[in-house]
């Protein structure tokens, strides 16, 4: 039923959007509109239009995606150029200061960027010194302590998602995964990674062969090939490390599990409602968009073990560092009888 209220809602949404774009670039090639100097309001409604009505339809469309003050000045921005070209020349040349105040507030966006990133590699020496000694991985350290220092704006969590892929990919080799009681790995009853290192193999040859072919017929399409199977390559080691690294851990007061680069989360014991465990949990519907799956799969289908219903939506970091709510988890562990002794004595 949510559903299908909600497929209406972004239905009725778009058509209100589509209304304000075509009855404002119909207003100006009607001849009922009067003259540019008795038009100022019009064209001043037609910007309040563009520039605020539209962005937030457009928001409200896509609102799965987050209300964050970039999103929202982006498409305001946009709504303002966009006005420029909508409404005609001779209409628009009282309000002709306008692209470029939206010119200039894009330059203060970018700007801020440049300076949360200047920041970020000041504070980085000593981002790693406090990772080395917390008792945390750094998987989870590293943007904790970014976030605590630096900034928690997307360009700096995307930053901070490729640091720890670099990080992994070359300085992470002579380290090794936590052995203890509260530990539990989750990819050694699997081909996990037996399936990445194929994957690897497999890009290594594309590029040998692939690339010298596209050489002589285009050196740059060659190049950005090149570049992007050598960044799928440093992303699969990073994320074979990752798994290795960082078994799911049962804290004093949390859960920290991930499974690789692309997926990773804290679940406090006070946020567990109940735990399904058997058939139950292997019935779990992994295409529901409300559950996050902890499952290293391979060649062959897999069933989650438990799935850990949250009493209230808990955000999970996926690719890059974007962040999304779930209600639940599936997960599924290599020692299930000995995790859900230590689940269930909590």
């Amino acid at each position: 039923m949510g559903q299908v209220f909600s497929s209406k809602r972004n239905t009725f949404f778009t058509v209100l959007l589509l209304f304000v774009l075509v009855s404002n670039f119909l207003i100006y090639r009607l001849p009922v509109i009067p003259g540019p100097a008795e038009a100022k309001g019009v064209v001043l409604g037609s910007i309040i239009d563009l520039a605020v009505v539209a962005p937030l339809l457009i928001l409200a469309i896509t609102r799965r995606k987050g209300f964050t003050f970039k999103r929202v000045i982006t498409w305001v921005v946009l709504g303002l150029f966009a006005s420029r070209f909508i409404v005609p020349a001779a209409y628009f040349q009282p309000f002709k200061f306008i692209p470029y105040v939206a010119l200039g507030i894009e330059l203060l966006i970018i700007l801020t960027e440049i300076w949360l990133i200047v920041l970020l590699v000041k504070h980085l020496p000593s981002i790693l010194r406090q990772m080395k000694s917390t008792e945390s991985s750094s998987l989870f350290a590293f943007p904790a302590l970014v976030k605590k220092k630096v900034s928690d704006y997307p360009i700096i969590r995307i930053l901070a998602a490729e640091f720890l892929m670099f990080y992994y990919a070359f300085a992470s080799w002579k380290q090794k995964p936590p052995e203890n009681a509260e530990s539990f790995t989750m990819h050694h009853n699997t081909s996990f990674i037996a399936f990445y290192v194929m994957l690897i193999h497999a890009i290594a040859i594309e590029t040998l062969g692939i690339h010298w072919w596209l050489h002589d017929k285009s050196m740059i399409l060659s190049l950005v090939l090149l570049f992007l199977n050598i960044y799928s390559v440093l992303y699969f080691v990073a994320d074979i490390q990752v798994v290795r690294l960082n078994p799911l851990q049962v804290k004093s007061d949390r859960l920290q599990i991930s499974l690789g680069l692309g997926k990773r989360m804290e679940i406090p014991f006070d946020a567990i409602q109940r735990i399904d465990w058997g058939d139950s949990a292997a019935s779990c519907n992994l295409k529901n968009k409300e559950v996050i799956d902890f499952i290293a799969r391979d060649f062959e289908e897999s069933f989650p073990q438990a799935v850990i219903h949250f009493n209230r939506p808990l955000p999970a970091v996926l690719f890059l560092g974007h962040e999304k709510s779930f209600r639940a988890a599936a997960i599924r562990v290599d020692d299930l009888p000995r995790f859900r002794t230590i689940m269930e004595a909590l």
